[in-house]
């Protein structure tokens, strides 16, 4: 039996719900019920019931001057998103081989994601030794340099839903056990500026690992340096790989907009 098509799964209702959708532009950002009728060949009944759904769940809101609808600030939430994602990745691609030119270790650049922190991308080594590509490998965040250097810079209540319990889930001997302890390490990061992973997630492999922010001054990602302990040395670290990490991450988030997000941020507090 040949594999049915996708499109004999469409359920014809949310169909219809983002053909209304698709129906507004940047030329014409309102639009009544009945042009959109017209447009899509349904009722107007069908049509105000759709808009009825969108509009309690925020895809679209009516204009109370109008009576026309427009979309909603869901839509912007949603494209916020799948925005942020191709632009962190597109703008961080260059700084990662740039780090590994300098120090050729094994660079990443992730976030978090339902409560894990993930690579999302990496520029790999050219030396023989190296750490296998975690690239798309889920972590809980307080085992490793890059979710520690985000948690670093999380409000406090995101903090404690993420970490609900006192006990922690355990790698090695060097993994942070206790909400307590973690709490009081992330605080050490926030100041320093950069989380160290000592083999706390792997044994023989240590990370440095920084935060990314952009123009809203919110951390949303991480970019971190990895590698096996033998050249992860407390004085390479110091020398080398910190710094590194420090300025990577900095840039990257200038690329994103944090400085003029400051800025702006300054401005605004100046008039208030």
């Amino acid at each position: 039996m040949g594999k049915r098509a996708k499109s004999d799964y469409l359920i014809q209702s949310v169909s219809n719900a983002c053909d209304i959708m698709e129906c507004f532009s940047i030329e014409e950002d309102e639009l009544g019920i009945t042009e959109l009728a017209r447009r899509l060949g349904l009722h107007k009944n069908n049509v105000q019931r759709l808009l009825a759904t969108l509009e309690y769940r925020g895809y679209v809101e009516q204009s109370k001057i109008s009576g026309n609808y427009r979309l909603g600030l869901k839509v912007f939430e949603l494209s916020q998103v799948y925005t942020k994602q191709l632009h962190l990745l597109k703008q961080a691609r260059p700084i990662l081989e740039k780090v590994n030119e300098q120090c050729n270790e094994t660079t990443y650049v992730g976030d978090m994601r339902g409560g894990f922190a993930v690579y999302l991308m990496s520029e790999e080594t050219t030396q023989s030794v190296r750490v296998v590509s975690r690239v798309g490998t889920r972590f809980y965040p307080h085992s490793i340099a890059l979710g520690k250097a985000i948690l670093a810079h999380m409000p406090q209540e995101e903090l404690e839903a993420l970490y609900p319990e006192e006990d922690l889930p355990v790698f090695t001997p060097n993994t942070i056990s206790t909400r307590t302890r973690l709490f009081e390490h992330l605080e050490e990061v926030r100041k320093r500026g950069y989380a160290l992973d000592m083999e706390e997630q792997e044994e023989g492999v240590r990370c440095v690992g920084v935060p990314i922010f952009n123009y809203t001054l919110r951390v949303i990602g991480g970019l971190s340096i990895s590698g096996p302990i033998i050249r992860f040395t407390p004085d390479r670290l110091e020398s080398v790989l910190i710094p590194a990490a420090l300025e990577a991450g900095q840039e990257l988030s200038q690329r994103l907009g944090y400085e003029i997000g400051k800025k702006i941020s300054s401005f605004v507090g100046e008039l208030i």
